[in-house]
């Protein structure tokens, strides 16, 4: 049941929960001022035959890469614990001190 008494089936309740995490998702990641892509484009150092910068330009990328994976990974766990959030407050009733 949902918070208007209307009786939820499990396939429509998963639907729902995606479709607010897919919102809240959104909602977050428009308030970042400046979300980074990640660089689909691998280090131009590995496939030249010097071996003078090609080494450190490539854990460069992969650091950078991973940072911001780690980032996109912080807000989809932000977004669930929201999720989680909303749904403890629709299960238990409020209570006023």
């Amino acid at each position: 049941m949902n918070a208007t008494g209307v009786v939820v089936t499990g396939n429509d309740a998963q639907a729902k929960r995606r479709q607010r995490l897919h919102e809240l998702l959104l909602t977050l990641i428009a308030r970042q001022d400046d979300l980074e892509l990640m660089d689909a484009d691998g280090p131009s150092g590995l496939t030249s035959s010097g071996a003078g910068e090609g080494p450190a330009e490539a854990a460069r990328w992969l650091d950078r890469n991973r940072r911001v994976l780690q980032h996109y990974q912080s807000l989809v766990r932000t977004a669930v614990t929201f999720d989680a959030l909303l749904d403890a407050e629709q299960v238990l009733p409020s209570r006023e001190i």
